[in-house]
């Protein structure tokens, strides 16, 4: 199920005593204590929609780090919002929140028969999917399909970036640094039922909570934690990539690393959304 997506991402209004939002609604920060974090998403999600932030600030001192997350509460309803995601959030019920650790994100499945049934499956995809130029640029999950292109965190343009760059596509980097990209996503599983999947830094950390109804709207929890204090939403783009997005990758395809368009004769506007975007 290609996902036919791409509302604009904006956090709610809705949120924790802590949090202060831009005012395009696209960046939380947390201004005091290590708590009272709490954001959701202005719209529910759809089916394969990933709701995806970028840590742009870290601070010291605190222990604990991002937490993200399911919410079937609409914001609006609720009297107060929870002080944290994990446990006040979860203990109301109909809402899943799944805490980033610098290590240890990947799901681990108990059933030993059913990991092999999904190696085996996952083989057979693999092997019937279409090769093509499309393929390796995208996530698979179930049948979701999304472009890998603003899943990968990348690092501050500077001398040493076309190796941090490797490492963010790697995922050698603790998931928690600066930049990191993470993202939150539900895929149907059957009638009424849906999985909740983690994605850090364009790699799929496998279903982190099974079951989840879908007969009620399902919004994306974002707790700015403890050590995270700024997170700015990452706008994923959905079916065939815009002209600009074409062209980067074009110009990118060209050179050994995004800081080599200093050296071309294009444009300021454009090697600037070659080296940033």
């Amino acid at each position: 199920m290609a996902a036919v997506l791409g509302q604009f991402m904006e956090f709610h209004p809705v949120h924790g005593t802590n949090v202060q939002l831009d005012l395009c609604r696209t960046r939380a920060t947390r201004v005091e204590s290590f708590a009272n974090g709490i954001c959701f998403s202005k719209h529910p999600l759809n089916p394969g929609e990933i709701f995806l932030v970028e840590i742009e600030e870290k601070e010291l001192g605190w222990c604990g780090h991002l937490r993200v997350g399911l919410t079937a509460r609409d914001p609006q309803t609720l009297e107060m919002v929870p002080e944290y995601s994990l446990p006040d959030l979860v203990d109301q019920g109909e809402s899943w929140v799944f805490a980033i650790t610098r290590n240890h994100n990947k799901v681990i499945e108990d059933d030993t028969h059913e990991e092999v049934e999904q190696v085996v499956d996952g083989r057979n995809e693999e092997r019937n999917r279409p090769k093509s130029f499309f393929t390796d640029t995208h996530l698979h999950i179930e049948n979701v399909c999304i472009p890998k292109d603003k899943l990968v965190g990348r690092s501050r343009p500077g001398r040493f970036s076309h190796i941090l760059d490797d490492l963010y596509k790697t995922n050698a980097l603790p998931p928690t640094a600066r930049r990191s990209r993470i993202g939150v996503l539900y895929v149907l599983k059957g009638q009424g039922f849906a999985d909740m999947h983690i994605v850090i830094n364009g790699e799929d950390m496998g279903a982190s909570a099974k079951g989840i109804p879908t007969n009620q709207p399902l919004y994306a929890v974002i707790d700015v934690f403890a050590a995270t204090k700024c997170v700015r939403i990452v706008q994923v783009e959905y079916g065939f990539a815009s002209l600009q997005t074409l062209c980067r990758k074009t110009i990118q395809k060209h050179i050994v690393h995004r800081m080599a368009l200093d050296w071309l004769e294009l444009p300021e506007l454009l090697k600037n959304f070659c080296k940033y975007e």
